[in-house]
């Protein structure tokens, strides 16, 4: 008997051109559903800690930590809804808007929300050098950044049909044009969740967090090439070298949870950054060749 995939399966049998059902285009939406329900759920989560912390700072950390990690689980489902909308060829205009909204809220707005709050709001009032409402305002200024880079990001990648970084990769690879906003989102949380969400208090701890706030910011408006994993099928046999490593990333993230997940944020961010200064070094120290044959008689 043959293997009926799940594509074949949803097909309706009354369509012409061999569409899926309308109850299948459901199943991605679900999973948008739920990335925006966990990025609503990050800011309340926020405004408890926010609200906590004056008179029970443990009940705060708690809820900045909820906070981050429904940030994590949102990039996760974020990284599902369109690959099964592929997988079951379910890929409509309605679903991409949608996509793109609940990543505004989940990826934009809600880790804003709890990168001022946790990195600014509840910071001692600094030295002579800098007074606590000019950290505020630059808190501010740099989380309204992060969140309208983001968008600018998201509208970039909805009206760009291929896109060619400036630093172009393997013609046989798909990548990336700037960071995408769930990986920017994902290292706010993983930050966060790392420092044992208790909100910074220091505030060269909180210069150096709105440093990283404009570079990621940065980072997802340019046009630096990042690897988009598109083409990467789990469904297909793999070689054991890929299920070891890949078993043990699960091992890791199961039991040490917070420096595995910083790690594969922020080893992810990076590579982007490496690749352009690798290209930039490669470039200068390429010899120049050699002068056309006329100009040497």
């Amino acid at each position: 008997m043959r293997n009926i995939s799940l594509r074949e399966r949803l097909i309706d049998p009354r369509s012409p051109d061999r569409r899926p059902r309308r109850a299948a285009y459901a199943l991605p939406t679900l999973f948008t559903a739920g990335n925006l329900f966990l990025g609503f759920y990050s800011m309340i989560e926020v405004f408890q800690g926010a609200m906590d912390f004056a008179g029970n700072p443990a009940s705060a950390q708690m809820h900045f930590q909820k906070a981050a990690l429904a940030l994590g689980w949102s990039v996760f489902l974020d990284g599902l809804d369109g690959r099964i909308a592929r997988m079951t060829n379910t890929v409509s205009e309605f679903g991409r808007e949608l996509d793109s909204l609940a990543d505004v809220i989940a990826f934009g707005i809600a880790p804003a929300v709890l990168a001022f709050a946790w990195g600014i709001q509840f910071v001692s009032p600094p030295t002579d050098l800098i007074t606590l409402e000019q950290l505020r305002r630059a808190g501010y200024f740099l989380s309204f950044i992060f969140l309208l880079c983001g968008a600018a990001r998201l509208a970039r990648f909805n009206i760009q049909k291929n896109p060619k970084p400036s630093n172009p990769g393997r013609p046989d690879r798909k990548y990336f044009v700037g960071l995408p906003i769930p990986a920017a989102a994902g290292l706010v949380a993983a930050v966060v969740y790392a420092c044992g969400s208790a909100p910074l208090q220091w505030w060269g701890f909180a210069a150096a967090w709105l440093a990283l706030l404009g570079i990621l910011a940065f980072l997802m408006v340019s046009t630096w090439r990042y690897p988009s994993f598109k083409d990467l099928n789990l469904l297909q046999p793999r070689s054991p070298l890929f299920v070891v490593l890949l078993g043990s990333m699960i091992y890791l993230i199961w039991y040490f949870s917070q420096a595995a997940l910083l790690a594969l944020m922020g080893g992810y961010v990076l590579s982007g950054i490496v690749i352009r200064v690798g290209g930039i070094a490669r470039r200068r120290l390429r010899p120049a060749p050699p002068p056309p044959e006329h100009q040497l008689e």
